[in-house]
């Protein structure tokens, strides 16, 4: 293994993975350095929502990242296919906004009208259309917020297509290799150490979500915890993400319906509880009764990568050279994955060309 390369990323989840394929397409020289295994933390705790419009309005520093990032995930889904032959189960068949009182649904009928006039593809529905498509909810719902556009996929699988996909096209990528130091001269960042060897590198780009700041104490992180819990059922019983207050559930292949997600901050502690299962299984029978005879699967917890402004860092650090960051996605980590990758390329890209 070689131990100079254009770009060293510190952190194999799904930010770090996407990095290092968008930048292996551009022929860079890269390694990719994992502490554990590729996607085990937070990008394989996550649901998989594209929830552009959902989770954004139009007013937001993200909004526009976002819908850029979730529209690209068609092409995005046939290209890492071609690559490495996985398939990151891209669903797109909306989100539904659920109301199930009248000043909720009242609420969402004022959401749409704003949305309209920012010429978003929302609707409203009432209770008898969303029914009509989505007919094992609650007969008690007064209606919902329809995000025609927003999608999902499957975490695991789009981590581990751009991780395949890296590779193929040239990554190297270690595993069980923990960055415990950035090596600088002067103010420039010009390699890492970790537990065994040393790298170097034009470029060292942190993408470790909430661990970033060990290495990098400005960053200011801070864990938000999520459960999460998967069933199965006999039969599909939803084709759309239905979302009610802090609950959602998301439909996936085999008749699996994941439901999530908790949110308790400052916490490193991924175990599961009682009271965060009973709340979500609550919840959940609320949005869809029949969900009471499906068979429990399994459940997890992940730590999400919040920052103090909401908004990640996405390109180079404002004082120390050579170090660009990709971390702070919080709960939209596998949405804004496909853009904070190619983002980083063409930042990469621009900076030769202005050498």
């Amino acid at each position: 293994m070689r131990k100079t390369y254009d770009a060293i990323i510190i952190g194999g989840g799904v930010i770090g993975c996407s990095i290092a394929y968008e930048l292996s397409k551009r022929n860079k020289s890269v390694l990719l350095l994992e502490k554990e295994t590729i996607g085990n933390r937070a990008s394989s705790a996550a649901a998989g929502m594209l929830g552009a419009e959902m989770e954004f309005q139009s007013d937001h520093p993200l909004y526009v990242l976002a819908k850029e990032s979730r529209d690209s995930f068609s092409s995005l889904s046939q290209e890492l296919f071609n690559v490495c032959g996985i398939d990151i189960e891209l669903i797109q068949k909306g989100i539904y906004e659920l109301a199930f009182t009248e000043s909720e649904a009242v609420d969402l009928k004022r959401e749409a009208a704003e949305r309209h006039d920012q010429c978003e593809a929302v609707f409203l529905l009432p209770a008898h259309d969303l029914l009509r498509e989505e007919p094992a909810l609650s007969q008690l719902v007064k209606g919902a917020l329809y995000f025609e556009k927003d999608a999902q996929v499957s975490p695991y699988k789009l981590t581990h297509a751009f991780y395949q996909s890296a590779k193929i096209l040239g990554a190297e990528v270690k595993e069980h290799a923990k960055v415990v130091q950035l090596l600088q001269t002067d103010n420039k960042v010009t390699g890492v150490v970790t537990t065994k060897e040393t790298f170097h590198a034009d470029r060292i780009i942190i993408a470790g979500g909430v661990w970033s700041s060990e290495l990098e104490p400005s960053l200011n992180m801070v864990p938000v915890k999520g459960e999460c819990l998967s069933f199965k059922t006999q039969r599909p019983l939803l084709t759309g993400t239905v979302k009610y207050k802090n609950c959602y559930l998301v439909p996936k292949r085999e008749n699996r319906i994941f439901v999530g997600a908790t949110s308790t901050p400052h916490v490193f502690d991924e175990e599961v509880t009682f009271s965060g299962l009973f709340e979500l299984m609550e919840k959940a029978k609320q949005i869809m009764p029949d969900l009471r005879d499906a068979h429990f699967e399994k459940a997890w917890g992940g730590i999400r990568p919040q920052t103090l402004s909401g908004t990640p860092y996405i390109g180079p650090h404002p004082r120390k050279k050579g170090l660009i960051l990709a971390t702070g996605h919080y709960r939209n980590g596998i949405l804004l994955s496909a853009i904070t990758g190619k983002r980083i390329a063409d930042y990469m890209k621009s900076e030769v060309h202005s050498s």
